[in-house]
């Protein structure tokens, strides 16, 4: 059986572990360097970044979604899918469209004009299923991000 609920901060421990398996599966496990003090402190503060959605089947830990709002200057408010994840003992189960689901359940109940989200393009699995539910490939933008040495020395040209 299904359920899912809002993460806490008891949660967190979970919540990097999951970090983890998503960013394995994804091949970038070197790339990861958030702790669970960088969590508590984003997540669970008097100012959260973010939210979290945890998925459990029979009890066990089986996925999650985290996400933020953003705003465009265009349609207003969104919330930004940053992680959907389940473990891969649970695929197949309707997992990862009720997690979907109830982000969108979310963005409706907060007045939000969409949901956005990046996919690997070699995830043929994930991008079959975001087309099935109508979602829309944004193939003229691309992807920038600015971090490190690189955003430290831009930061600096400021002062």
């Amino acid at each position: 059986m299904l359920s899912i609920r809002n993460a806490t901060v008891e949660d967190v421990a979970l919540l990097r572990t999951l970090i983890r398996e998503l960013a394995e599966y994804e091949h970038e496990l070197e790339m990861v360097t958030i702790t669970e003090a960088d969590l508590v402190r984003d997540g669970f503060g008097p100012e959260p970044k973010f939210r979290v959605l945890i998925a459990e089947w029979d009890q066990q830990p089986a996925g999650y979604a985290l996400f933020f709002d953003v705003y465009s200057t265009w349609r207003g408010r969104q919330l930004f899918l940053e992680d959907l994840f389940v473990r891969p003992q649970f695929r197949n189960l309707g997992i990862g469209k009720r997690l979907l689901a109830a982000v969108a359940r979310i963005a409706e109940a907060g007045n939000c004009d969409g949901m956005r989200w990046e996919v690997l393009d070699w995830n043929h699995t994930a991008v079959e299923f975001y087309k099935s539910l109508g979602a829309e490939f944004l193939d003229d933008w691309r992807l920038v991000l600015l971090k490190d040495e690189e955003l430290r020395r831009l930061a600096e040209s400021a002062r």
